[in-house]
């Protein structure tokens, strides 16, 4: 284990659990960085996956979390992660199955109230809490440049903050248990409805005759200015390493979206917020996953934008 590792880190093991397209880089570079990991996942393909490029496995997860100091998850949904820890269909909780005082780490993205519910739930069987939401995809994940927000006490934030410099480049402490979760949420919600800004004005544009690489030049270094726009370019071109460039393979998938912006729908709905274009922007990416988006990249809301146009012929080009 490296010094940095070593003398910041809780003493043991992380149980990795949920080595998908996500978990599994981070695992690889908790490896890296010397941390001893024992990472599970249900799907077979991923484990293997994870061993291959140097992540230690184990058979089940009562393998995982005994003697481990940290349990991290990295699961599909909210419902997934509750009964992980409550135990479910026969099999043993993690909350049962841990050490006494063992700190839970969820990087998962779900509910509000649901990352409210499982810290309670592992308060209560007499361990430690963090909920770390990340944002970067898959390309983060990989180079190690995520960006954590973390709910938690200022004692435990300081405890898991170390592995999570591993895993990424800016670790941002939101306050207490779920308030990670409340800023992923928020932060989705900002980037669903401005991608289908940016869409539908760089579709706007063909029609009205711009090129897409005038209307980026003008929006990118003016008040249209957003992360939509310069890092993730719905269009191809302007920004050579947008998904754009590569048919809109993701990325951050349009399932992913819809997922984050039902999450954030129903924390607007459950706070009494007057929301308007925050349930529109659910709606579309519900419908743009059904209808063939779900694996490509987000920023391909465009081409269904683009699609339900009326067919006047418009003179924008790609370059």
């Amino acid at each position: 284990m490296s010094d940095a590792a070593s003398q910041d880190a809780p003493h043991g093991t992380i149980a990795f659990l949920g080595l998908g397209h996500m978990g599994g880089p981070m695992a690889v570079n908790l490896v890296k960085a010397g941390y001893p990991v024992a990472g599970f996942d249900v799907v077979p393909a991923a484990i293997e996956e994870a061993g291959r490029n140097g992540v230690p496995t184990v058979e089940n997860v009562v393998d995982a979390v005994r003697g481990a100091s940290v349990v991290l998850t990295m699961l599909p949904s909210g419902r997934h992660l509750l009964d992980a820890y409550r135990g479910t269909d026969g099999m043993p909780g993690l909350l049962a199955e841990a050490a006494p005082g063992t700190l839970f780490l969820d990087c998962s993205t779900i509910n509000v109230d649901e990352a409210r519910e499982a810290a309670r739930l592992a308060l209560d069987a007499g361990h430690r809490s963090v909920d770390a939401p990340v944002s970067g995809g898959v390309v983060g994940a990989e180079a190690g440049t995520l960006t954590f927000m973390v709910g938690g006490t200022a004692e435990d934030f300081d405890a898991v903050r170390p592995m999570l410099e591993v895993m990424g480049k800016r670790i941002v402490h939101c306050g207490d248990h779920g308030l990670g979760q409340a800023a992923k949420v928020c932060n989705n919600l900002i980037l669903g409805i401005s991608m289908i800004a940016v869409s539908e004005a760089f579709v706007l544009g063909e029609k009205l005759g711009l090129t897409h690489q005038a209307l980026f030049d003008v929006a990118s270094n003016a008040s249209g200015q957003c992360w939509a726009l310069t890092t993730n370019c719905p269009v191809p071109g302007p920004v050579p390493t947008s998904p754009a460039n590569r048919d809109y393979q993701p990325g951050f998938a349009g399932a992913l979206m819809a997922k984050d912006l039902r999450l954030a729908l129903n924390a607007l709905e459950s706070n009494g917020v007057a929301a308007r274009l925050g349930p529109l922007a659910t709606e579309i990416y519900e419908a743009f996953a059904a209808e063939g988006g779900a694996g490509r990249d987000f920023s391909g809301i465009i081409t269904e934008i683009r699609a339900k146009s009326d067919s006047t012929e418009s003179a924008g080009t790609d370059t």
